[in-house]
């Protein structure tokens, strides 16, 4: 199915989306990658408030090119989404409810997927100039020390997802090798 959804994603909005679904986000989302999801975890972990509010947030797992004149943002393709996930059941306790990137993720954070009804969304490796495209500003946030993996608010429209793993737990990469293996036995 395809969906077009403004942001935030609220607990009623991540349980109206299946893996699968072709998603167009329009909204705000957060930036960040290992470094910054390390960082954050460990301002939690001191009792600190975060530099952004969490709830129902999206955080885009990418570490941008810097913007040429002109641009709002540079290359920004997503980074591999396993980096995030000794963080990403943190993140979601604290509110975060989407997450973008590519790759799989670990059972864990399927399990708090679950938990915290959150939805896993998939953008395109290797078309990061295209995805730059659909942001329209970019604000830097903290963490400008870690350079391309400081943490920014983007304002996106219309950015191209695909749910991989919806909050029910429904992974669209186990799914479709399902799927495709069940197509190719004999009638």
């Amino acid at each position: 199915m395809e969906r077009h959804i403004t942001l935030p994603l609220t607990v009623e909005l991540a349980r109206t989306l299946h893996c699968g679904d072709t998603v167009y986000l329009t909204g705000e989302v957060y930036t960040s990658r290992d470094a910054g999801h390390k960082r954050m975890c460990e301002a939690l972990a001191r009792g600190e408030q975060l530099p952004f509010d969490p709830e129902n947030a999206t955080i885009y797992y990418v570490g941008p090119s810097p913007a040429k004149p002109g641009q709002v943002i540079g290359s920004a393709g997503p980074t591999t989404s396993g980096r995030m996930d000794a963080y990403a059941p943190t993140m979601m306790s604290v509110g975060a409810r989407g997450m973008i990137g590519k790759g799989a993720r670990l059972p864990e954070v399927v399990d708090a997927m679950k938990k915290y009804d959150s939805v896993y969304f998939g953008a395109i490796g290797g078309a990061g100039a295209l995805l730059a495209k659909c942001i329209k500003k970019c604000e830097m946030i903290a963490y400008e020390d870690l350079g391309a993996e400081a943490l920014r608010k983007l304002y996106v429209e219309d950015f191209p997802t695909v749910v991989i793993i919806d909050c029910e737990g429904n992974d669209l990469y186990e799914k479709g090798r399902a799927d495709y293996l069940a197509s190719k036995k004999p009638i």
